[in-house]
This record gives C-alpha cells, sequence and structure tokens, in this order.
C-alpha cells in the first residue's frame, strides 16, 4: 500500500495527533495515519493514491493547515 506524506501546519500536541489520526482515518481508503508533531508531517498509508484536495479539505475542517506533499 502506497505511502505519503503531507506536511501540516498547526499541530502542536498530543490532541492534535488524535484529530487528525481520526478524520483523516475515516476516509475511504486510508488503512494508516501516522503523525510526526515533531517535523510538522502527516503520513496517509491508503489503498490507491490518496485526493490531496480531499485530505487538505478534512484537515482544513480539523483547524490545521495542509501546505503540501514532503
Amino acid at each position: 500500500m502506497p505511502a505519503t506524506t503531507y506536511a501540516v501546519s498547526g499541530m502542536s500536541c498530543g490532541h492534535c495527533e488524535a484529530t487528525l489520526t481520526k478524520v483523516i482515518g475515516e476516509l475511504d481508503g486510508v488503512s494508516g495515519v501516522e503523525v510526526d508533531l515533531g517535523n510538522g508531517h502527516v503520513t496517509v498509508t491508503s489503498a490507491a493514491e490518496p485526493e490531496d484536495a480531499l485530505i487538505a479539505e478534512v484537515v482544513d475542517e480539523a483547524g490545521y493547515e495542509l501546505t503540501g506533499r514532503v
């Protein structure tokens, strides 16, 4: 399964990590989410190539900003 890493700004704590893991993990086709607070990265494992716009939308709705792929 492919893994895609995104840069996300605004993350600073365990609550941020839990929130993003939940909202991204609920998307169809997503099988795993790893949040690296230190680097500001979120790695998404999915069955197929993820839709960047859809991931950006749920990240933005959660109060963070997806700034692009790493």
